[in-house]
């Protein structure tokens, strides 16, 4: 599993609500209250950034992951 900078991950807040992350970051880049909402700002800074997303669940496992540029393996069309 890739944490360096070239990912963001959306996880769980020990507080409450999600946090959208820089991969290798310890501070969030945004906070929410709803997953959903932390998702569609983590695929966001994803498309502008051009990085993979990766989506947690409450457990902190990877539910899902988008890639939004820089694929080594992109899907063949």
């Amino acid at each position: 599993m890739s944490k360096g900078p070239k990912t963001h991950h959306v996880v769980p807040n020990p507080d409450g609500g999600w946090d959208v992350k820089r991969g290798g970051s310890q501070r969030a880049s945004s906070h929410h209250v709803t997953k959903q909402e932390a998702v569609d700002q983590g695929r966001t800074v994803s498309r502008n950034q051009e990085t993979e997303l990766r989506i947690h669940n409450r457990n902190g496992r990877i539910a899902s992951s988008d890639s939004h540029g820089g694929d080594p393996n992109p899907p063949r069309g």
